[in-house]
């Protein structure tokens, strides 16, 4: 009791302080700071190699602890303020608003069953895709990913050769797809919100998100269109025998929940409260507030209000959601130190980096800005390592978009695109894999999927690179 006494004094005392609680100051940072994010990563990548049954019960607590591991020589070597203010920021923040995000989408459309008699046909698969590119600029990446993750399952049930399907389905419709509107991935909502028009990146990003289509599908269906002869051949699929479902939705509600989820962020980045609360130093507004609230109740409503048929049909688990709930709390809490010395440019750790974006004349070099946006996006949150290269080109909306048009296009792409380069580049990305393998189809490792990504993708963005940049 004594203990609790003097923590809450504490608190008191620290409270005006943490009003105005600065960050960490990413110029002053080495890169020694990274070391618990590369450990996180790693660790991701390697320990379900190695020690599997170690990572299914475990994985948790091995990413509290690399957060900790980042998280206590903060707090050992900057004032308790700025470091209350950092963590404060990247849970509060960053995190609670993330999680509460793609928490809803999953609960809702794992609400969502759409009975058909699809059967896993290249073309059908392809066809699924495809829309699901569209899709994700209407509802989000994470909300089209979820919507159709589960038909694609169940059009692929029979199938022998399947990974291939859900790799190209991170690609295409878990990153690549949402690259022309603000609502398809939160780089884009961002620059909307930074003054870049609404259709602005459909306006621009058409031609190369449809050549990057053209490309990806091709590839899938070559592959796709071998192993579905070569299973039929072996007698392992009968496509005729699949039965036949009259196509319907159960758990119909579900379609108003997610049009209020799209509404509430839609909402967030337009209006404009009044109403502004200071908690540890970070600022929470008025519209940010009641966007999560939105999404909470959503979410308790889908659950209130689904049949338990439609989720049983989906095989609905709760695991997905919870895997990537702790993979990314240690993964918010490792990424501060290095955010702020992405953001800290020139004069941060990563200027090396940072200089390559321009040339000997001071000239913006476009490719490099796609590359190194798009790197980084791989590894880091895609949302801030947007911010940081469009104020590294000078942050005006007006002269990004035009005098710096294809600037603005070699950002834009780079965080959308390269977030399917790694598990943990965009948050559909772990929460299908997760889906996915519960069903029983067997996926890449970390390393695994990233010979997949740099085999097919790079050479696919070098040739979009050559086109349009």
């Amino acid at each position: 009791m004594h203990a609790l006494k003097t923590l809450l004094a504490t608190a008191v005392v620290l409270l005006p302080s943490l009003a105005s609680a600065a960050s960490l100051n990413g110029a002053e940072l080495a890169i020694t700071w990274a070391i618990p994010f590369a450990g996180i990563l790693l660790s991701i990548a390697l320990v379900p190699l190695i020690a599997p049954n170690l990572w299914h019960h475990h994985y948790g607590k091995i990413a509290v602890a690399w957060g900790l591991s980042c998280v206590i020589p903060i707090f050992m070597a900057f004032p308790t303020e700025v470091a209350v203010g950092s963590v404060a920021h990247a849970m509060i923040g960053d995190y609670v608003p993330f999680i509460l995000f793609v928490g809803a989408l999953f609960i809702v459309a794992g609400g969502i069953h759409i009975r058909s008699s699809f059967v896993g046909r290249p073309i059908v698969n392809a066809g699924i895709l495809f829309v699901g590119a569209f899709v994700a600029n209407l509802m989000g990446t994470t909300g089209a990913a979820m919507l159709l993750i589960r038909p694609l399952l169940a059009a692929n049930e029979g199938r022998r050769y399947k990974m291939h399907t859900f790799v190209f389905f991170i690609f295409i419709v878990a990153n690549i797809g949402g690259c022309l509107t603000p609502l398809g991935d939160p780089p884009l909502f961002l620059g909307f919100l930074r003054g870049v028009t609404f259709f602005w990146t459909a306006q621009h990003l058409i031609l190369p998100l449809l050549v990057t289509l053209a490309i990806l599908l091709t590839i899938y269906l070559a592959i796709d269109t071998y192993l579905f002869k070569k299973e039929v051949a072996e007698g392992s699929f009968n496509p005729n025998a699949v039965e036949q479902k009259p196509f319907g939705i159960d758990g119909g509600i579900n379609l108003i929940y997610l049009a209020i989820i799209i509404g509430a962020v839609l909402m967030s980045g337009i209006w404009k409260s009044d109403i502004e609360i200071n908690v540890l130093g970070v600022h929470l507004t008025g519209q940010g507030l009641l966007r999560d609230a939105i999404f909470i109740v959503v979410a308790i409503l889908s659950v209130l209000t689904t049949s338990k048929s439609a989720r049983e049909a989906n095989q609905f688990s709760w695991e997905p959601i919870k895997e990537v709930a702790k993979l990314f709390f240690g993964i918010f809490l490792c990424i501060v130190p290095v955010l702020e010395m992405l953001r800290a440019g020139h004069e941060g750790a990563f200027a090396p980096l940072v200089s390559l974006v321009t040339d000997e004349n001071g000239e913006f070099n476009n490719v490099m800005f796609f590359w190194l946006t798009g790197s980084l996006s791989a590894f880091l949150d895609n949302a801030p390592t947007y911010l940081a290269f469009f104020n590294l080109a000078g942050g005006d909306p007006i002269e990004m978009m035009t005098t710096h048009a294809h600037t603005l296009m070699a950002v834009s792409m780079g965080a959308v695109f390269m977030g399917a380069v790694t598990y943990i580049g965009n948050a559909p990305n772990l929460m299908s894999v997760s889906i996915v393998r519960e069903r029983g189809v067997k996926m890449p490792s970390f390393f695994g999927y990233m010979l997949w990504s740099v085999g097919i993708l790079f050479p696919t963005f070098f040739i979009v690179d050559i086109i349009f940049l």
